[in-house]
């Protein structure tokens, strides 16, 4: 079982894989429902960093596969998910759409991805930093699949590290960690922590995405050494 740590080694609830699958096979059904429109803009925004980019692009977290008519049509696109039962909807997403740009759509563990290095232009991971067992682990496979040169955009919700909002947050998070979400342990120091200890990876952008500014849209680039040298 994965012990979620704090930066100051304080141990948090306990939060496996399959707690996550259980959590998202019960989302399925209602997901779009519930987030599509409360998530548009900060989804709008990183589909738009992403067709920027080009090339293939793989999506962690693709779930019901609701960015996926987004997509710039010249993109070459692989999505991958935790729960099946989100995939289903997914695939119908695909062949309803006839999007043609999808290459594929798989279960994956986010931290065990199944793909050689230097594989993708772009990586997206769209709300699920917060949701894996081990997000460090996560954001290193993601950085791992990237090409030199290529951007690693995430969504993502970071919390406070002092205050009201951060008492709030530790409060909530019993009961909002079997739906598969972690309030109270993603401050952008933690963040900031990875990414003093990732090797050629920079910050090419963080900014505030709603609903309510808890929300950040923040993008990494992989360094192309040769390029750089």
């Amino acid at each position: 079982m994965a012990k979620i740590m704090n930066l100051d080694g304080t141990q948090q609830l306990d939060l496996t894989r399959g707690t996550v699958e259980q959590a998202y096979d019960r989302w399925a059904p209602v997901y779009d429902l519930v987030f599509g429109g409360v998530f548009a803009k900060g989804r709008q925004a990183a589909i738009a960093a992403t067709n920027k980019i080009g090339g293939r692009v793989l999506e962690v977290g693709v779930g019901t596969g609701i960015s996926l008519p987004l997509y710039a049509p010249n993109l070459r696109i692989f999505g991958t998910d935790i729960s099946e039962a989100m995939l289903d909807k997914a695939r119908r997403r695909v062949s309803e759409g006839n999007l043609k740009n999808v290459e594929g759509l798989a279960v994956m563990d986010a931290e065990k991805l199944e793909f050689p290095d230097n594989s993708f232009d772009v990586v997206m991971a769209q709300y699920v930093v917060t949701a894996v067992p081990n997000p460090e682990t996560a954001l290193d496979e993601f950085a791992r699949v990237l090409r030199p040169g290529g951007e690693l955009i995430i969504l993502t919700r970071v919390s406070a590290d002092t205050g009201m909002r951060r008492f709030i947050e530790q409060k909530l998070q019993p009961v909002v960690r079997p739906l598969g979400f972690r309030t109270a342990e993603f401050a952008w120091s933690r963040y900031a922590k990875w990414l003093a200890g990732a090797k050629g990876i920079e910050l090419a952008e963080r900014r505030l995405i709603p609903p309510l500014g808890h929300f950040s849209l923040v993008r990494f680039r992989k360094v192309d050494v040769a390029k750089a040298a």
